[in-house]
């Protein structure tokens, strides 16, 4: 499912949630890697809905699956990307922030605001308030931005 890259950069991440550096991630080890990430204030609650997604102990083997499976339900880069041209009528490869906004709020399975924050935050539209959709599309299939 996944090429050797990929497999060795899950690996790396793997690594660095794995706090205690005993081969599973626990319950403890999310929490470390919360605090790690600045989120100090992590529910247990959180934590224990995080771990049940696992079958069980959630080694690297579990931890790539676990992955794997949740990758399944994405869209290849070609269809998510012509979901935004029906948008783009001028073919910029941007689309104002404002009006895609309302579109997600409104339309079919509608944005919550926190989703919407959570969305522009992890992909702020530029100073002009344009979206640059092609990006967007590339980290949404391959995870980081192009250079």
């Amino acid at each position: 499912m996944f090429d050797q890259s990929q497999i060795q950069e899950f690996k790396e991440a793997f690594t660095i949630m794995d706090q205690n550096r005993d081969g599973f991630i626990d319950k403890e080890d999310l929490r470390d890697t919360f605090a790690a990430l600045g989120r100090v204030n992590v529910r247990n609650e959180e934590l224990e809905a995080m771990v049940k997604e696992a079958p069980g102990p959630i080694n690297f083997t579990v931890f790539l699956t676990m992955f794997g499976e949740k990758l399944k339900g994405t869209d290849p880069e070609e269809t998510i990307l012509h979901a935004f041209k029906v948008f783009d009528t001028e073919g910029k490869g941007f689309i104002k922030a404002d009006f895609i906004k309302e579109k997600l709020m409104t339309q079919a399975d509608r944005f919550s605001e926190e989703e919407i924050k959570q969305m522009f935050a992890a992909f702020p539209p530029d100073v002009c308030g344009n979206l640059d959709y092609r990006n967007l599309c590339y980290v949404i299939t391959h995870g980081e931005e192009k250079d």
